[in-house]
Formats: C-alpha cells, structure tokens, sequence
C-alpha cells in the first residue's frame, strides 16, 4: 500500500476522543475502585482520581506539585503528521489546564503492522515530535505495542506552583464561564471519515486541534480564575456538568456565544454526528434541559484537544477577557454559573 494513499481515519471506529468511554461508564468502572483512594501514604498526593479532574498533582517540597497525565486515542484525521500533532497537543493540553508547565514527555504507539507501514507510525511519531518542540519540551521515549487499530498518544508531566494549581471542582457561585475554542470538531471528523467534509473545514478543525493551550498558565496566576478544564470527550455540556456537580452549582449558557466552526448545521443535516455524542448526552440527560438535535449535537460533540472552560469571578473578567484576546482565542463570556437550586445540578439554555 502506498503511504500517501492512506486514510487513517478508514482504521478508526470511533475518531480522536470519540473513542472515550462515556461518563457513565466511567463512573462504573471506577467507583468500586475508588473507596479510599485519595488516601494514600506513600505520595502526598494533591488531585487524584476522585475529582475527575485533567490531571494527577503531587506535592513535592517547595511550594511546587509535580503534574502526571496520559491520553491516546484512534486516528482523527487522514495526515499521519498532523495526527501526531493532534495527540500531542491534546496530552499536554492536561498539563496546561492544571495551570503547569509541561516538562517531558513519552509517547504510547499501538500499531498494526500487517496493515500499516511502519512508515506511517515514524511520521506520527514526527508529528508529536513537533508540537513537543513547540511545547519546550522533550519527547524522551516510550512504549509501542502491535495491535489491531492504530493508536496513539502521549504520558506527559509538568509542574506548577501549589499556590497556582487549577481544578475544575473549585468554582464559585457567580462565576463568568469563557472557553477559548469552538466547538464541532467531532462533528467534522466524521464528516472526514464519511469523505463529506470541504477542506477548508477539514483545515479549520486541524488548526484548532493542533492548536496549544499554552494560556493556561498565564491564566492559572490571574487571581479570580477559580476553575479550568480543558473541554474533549465528553463535550462542552459534559465538562461543564462536571465542574457543577463538583462545585454544588446551577449554569446558565448563551446559544448564541458558544464558539463553534462553520457549517456544523451543514454536517449535522447531512448525518454526520459522532456515536459518542448520543453517549455523552444520555449519561448527563438529567441535568440538561431539552434541547433541539443541533443544540444537543454541538453542545454533546466529543471534542479532541478542545479549548480551555474557564470560570471567573466577575471582578477578573475583563483581565481573563483581554489575555484571551491577546492570545487569539474566543475572549466573549458564554454564560454564570449559579447556586444549586434543586437535587441535581441544572443546566439552562438561553438565546
């Protein structure tokens, strides 16, 4: 097989962060192995798995936490570089919306060899490469594995001071909600894997992929900024739905100023809404009001290397506004997060 006439994305039945299991899922197989967990004596462990939150944080002396996190997942897109990119934006970006510094990273290769070329997997270990040299730091190694489908991704660590560590269980009522990207980026992968995606859509959704959160950070140290998340799996109204149960809150959005690319209408009318997007709205239904199947497929869209979910203090957010501005990204509130009214933390909808 000729390597340039290769689509990877033919070899994934579920693109990018698509391919995550859904929040409920999750929730299964992890609460019976939860019990106690956050108390472990060996390590002093800062943010572990209870909060569901981007990354693991242990307190290492000196005011400083060292950061852990792994992500991998199937191909995204056609171009093996730009698939290496992608992963690799998508890993660090964990690092990035805990407020750290990336450090080191290692890759995680699954390959299938009697299908794909070696090649193929050199020039995704290139593309990673890539966004680890745009990342200041080192890609050092790894592990590959043969297997059936083609996967790929990064362990990364970091470092952030304890004083600046971001959560996305600690917002408060009255918060301002930014997110620095648009969504629909599940919407057009599988427009590119049905071959009905224009390619200057196909580019816009690469671009925002492969684009770094590195603003997390110069976020993290702006005092008001309460709670960040970086939006991908489970879509802007699932890591939402998380910093509200975690923080006993109620949230309002705007339709109207939630970023999303171009001609998603377009692709939806045409069918092409990922399988993930039904599971990420069935495991969060009940805090969701009813929504058109637009709303639900834009706002339910598994996103890869999505954008940052801020939540800030009324008072910050004309400094969080100008930083995103500077930065180039979505800088416009998208909606307030409020005090828990009911039972269940609630979602409303506005125009």
């Amino acid at each position: 097989m000729e390597t340039n006439t290769i689509k990877l994305t033919q070899f994934s039945p579920a693109a990018g962060c698509g391919c995550k299991l859904s929040p409920e899922i999750l929730r299964e197989i992890l609460t019976p192995v939860e019990i106690d967990a956050f108390e472990d004596s060996t390590t002093s462990l800062l943010v572990g798995n209870s909060s569901r939150d981007d990354a693991a944080a242990v307190d290492i002396g000196g005011g400083r936490a060292l950061l852990s996190t792994t992500d991998f997942f199937t191909p995204i897109v056609d171009d093996p570089f730009e698939f290496g990119q992608i992963s690799a934006t998508n890993a660090i970006s964990d690092i990035y919306a805990m407020g750290g510094h990336p450090t080191v990273a290692i890759a995680i290769l699954g390959w299938p060899v009697d299908k794909l070329p070696p090649s193929v997997a050199s020039k995704v270990l290139a593309g990673a490469r890539q966004t680890c040299r745009d990342a200041g730091i080192a890609l050092a190694g790894g592990h590959s594995i043969d297997i059936s489908e083609p996967i790929f991704g990064l362990a990364v660590s970091g470092l952030v001071d304890v004083d600046h560590l971001k959560q996305n269980n600690t917002a408060r009522d009255g918060d301002i909600l930014f997110l620095t990207k648009p969504l629909g980026v599940g919407i057009i992968s599988t427009a590119i894997k049905h071959g009905k995606a224009q390619a200057e859509d196909a580019e816009l959704a690469s671009q925002s992929m492969r684009s770094l959160n590195r603003v997390g950070p110069t976020l993290a140290v702006i005092k008001g900024v309460n709670a960040l998340t970086d939006v991908t799996g489970f879509g802007l109204a699932g890591h939402l739905t998380e910093i509200m149960i975690s923080s006993s809150l109620d949230a309002e959005i705007s339709w109207s100023q939630v970023p999303q690319l171009p001609n998603l209408e377009h692709y939806v009318g045409q069918g092409c809404v990922p399988g993930g997007t039904g599971r990420n709205h069935e495991s969060i239904s009940r805090h969701l009001p009813p929504l058109s199947e637009m709303q639900r497929s834009i706002l339910c869209d598994p996103q890869t290397s999505g954008g940052l979910l801020i939540t800030v203090q009324p008072e910050a957010v004309e400094e969080v506004a100008q930083v995103l501005e500077d930065a180039g990204l979505a800088c416009s509130p998208i909606g307030r997060l409020r005090k828990q009214a009911n039972e269940d933390a609630r979602l409303k909808l506005s125009d």
